[in-house]
């Protein structure tokens, strides 16, 4: 199978939902969506599916080294686990795959046009109305047609979170979107700013490939190996839901037996909570800290040329400074106000609900530790039976849109998690998940 030609679409009217994006949500979405008979058309900016997992496409932050950092077990779909032969923590070129084998199965390439950029999605009136969606194809034409509404799922991790520091700096300065292959390290001091997963990631390669690497880090993260007791660290447990501050204990007991502190490394002490920010599954970068690899340091202070000045009244001179501080939100074909931003993030019902329209919502807005692809899918569901609810009257969507309308709070579980932009769409796994899937239950006639 092939992707569709570019800007060609599936004959689509104006009943039809259209659907932004062919990456992992986008295609629980759009296989969802034929489940339950809903007429809609994708469009994808790039030839072919899997988002950012595939590393050729235009917006992929994919770097030649990564692989998931959860387990395969974890993170795919229920209904279509990956391959037996793929390996615990696949690298992005078997997601890629993966993806690709999930649009040809459900047969999803001919509900998508493809080498499409959407340049605007403007409302024709309330909830119901239509929209008007403008797009320009692989031949750079604009193209526009009314949809009966918008279904928004081009990812969380495109728009790079690039800080801004006192001074100049006189050698390469990236992003971590920007980076794809260590060589780019070739000769080079470098500096990583910023410790999440991503950043450790590229740090181990930085060790490998330059001539020295240090890391700087503004607080302090909890580190969780891959593997305990010879199994994927996140497959251990789940079968007794224990309240957060038991699971706390009984997690931070292991991580010390595995771990220990990361202040043992050189790393600063977090200054949080165990899981009120999102953890590290990194095990390399304990590993290379703990052989005096790679040197910790504070937050910068400034920079002059290539020396750069940490808070702490040290300096060091380097010839590359790599960003790996995250990205933005970042929907740039809508206007914020439709949907309902408030600080960092749209606030939505469930993470993908607006609280007035019924005809708009944005899908893959969420994390949260082990959610995994099957918990977007949950998500993906009960958006397809609450647009199919209301159209039959149904009593568990008529429920839904009450509530959803009367005002709501982030399913965040009680958690108190770090107030940053990539922490503003995070939710409670536990939590998340009971919720969705009782509104499913509801949904199809159910008890919530």
């Amino acid at each position: 199978m092939t992707a569709q030609a570019s800007g060609a679409l599936n004959g689509a009217a104006a009943g039809s939902f259209a659907l932004i994006g062919a990456g992992p949500m986008g295609l629980a979405m759009a296989k969802v969506l034929k489940e339950q008979g809903i007429p809609f058309q994708g469009f994808e900016l790039h030839s072919d599916v899997g988002g950012l997992w595939d590393i050729d496409a235009p917006h992929s932050t994919m770097y030649e080294s990564a692989h998931l950092i959860s387990s395969k077990k974890m993170t795919q779909f229920d209904d279509f686990p990956m391959r037996e032969e793929v390996a615990e923590y696949p690298s992005h070129r078997e997601m890629r795959r993966y993806f690709r084998d999930f649009a040809r199965h459900y047969d999803l390439y001919q509900d998508y046009a493809f080498n499409c950029e959407v340049l605007s999605c403007e409302p024709l009136g309330d909830s119901g109305a239509g929209w008007r969606l403008t797009w320009r194809d692989g031949e750079g034409q604009e193209q526009s047609q009314v949809f009966a509404g918008v279904l928004i799922a081009n990812g969380t991790l495109a728009e790079p979170n690039m800080p801004s520091f006192k001074g100049q700096f006189d050698g390469d300065m990236i992003h971590a979107a920007q980076y794809r292959d260590p060589r780019q390290f070739a000769d080079k001091r470098v500096l990583i700013v910023g410790a999440g997963n991503s950043g450790c990631d590229i740090a181990v390669d930085a060790i490998h490939h330059g001539v020295s690497c240090d890391i700087s880090m503004r607080r302090g993260y909890y580190f969780v190996p891959k593997y305990v007791f010879g199994k994927p660290a996140d497959t251990m447990g789940g079968a007794i839901r224990l309240p957060m501050w038991l699971k706390r204990r009984v997690d931070g007991m292991i991580l010390k037996w595995f771990v220990g502190e990361p202040q043992k490394y050189g790393f600063p002490k977090p200054d949080y909570a165990l899981y009120e920010s999102h953890p590290v599954v990194n095990s390399l970068i304990l590993f290379h800290a703990g052989h005096g690899d790679l040197k910790v340091r504070p937050d910068i202070d400034h920079i002059d040329g290539k020396t750069v000045y940490f808070t702490d009244g040290a300096k060091a001179e380097y010839d590359m400074i790599l960003t790996a501080t995250g990205y933005l939100l970042h929907y740039p074909f809508i206007d914020q106000e439709l949907l309902n931003w408030q600080g960092a993030a749209p606030h939505l019902y469930l993470n993908c609900m607006h609280p007035s329209r019924d005809d708009l919502f944005v899908l893959g807005m969420v994390e949260a530790s082990g959610l995994g692809w099957q918990g977007r899918h949950e998500q993906a569901e009960m958006v397809a039976r609450y647009i199919n609810g209301l159209q039959e009257g149904n009593a568990g969507a008529a429920r839904l849109k009450q509530e959803k309308s009367a005002g709501f709070e982030r399913a965040t579980g009680g958690m108190n998690y770090l107030k940053l932009a990539r922490m503003a769409y995070y939710v409670d796994k536990a939590t998340y998940r009971k919720a969705v899937t009782g509104w499913i239950r509801a949904l199809t006639g159910g008890r919530k």
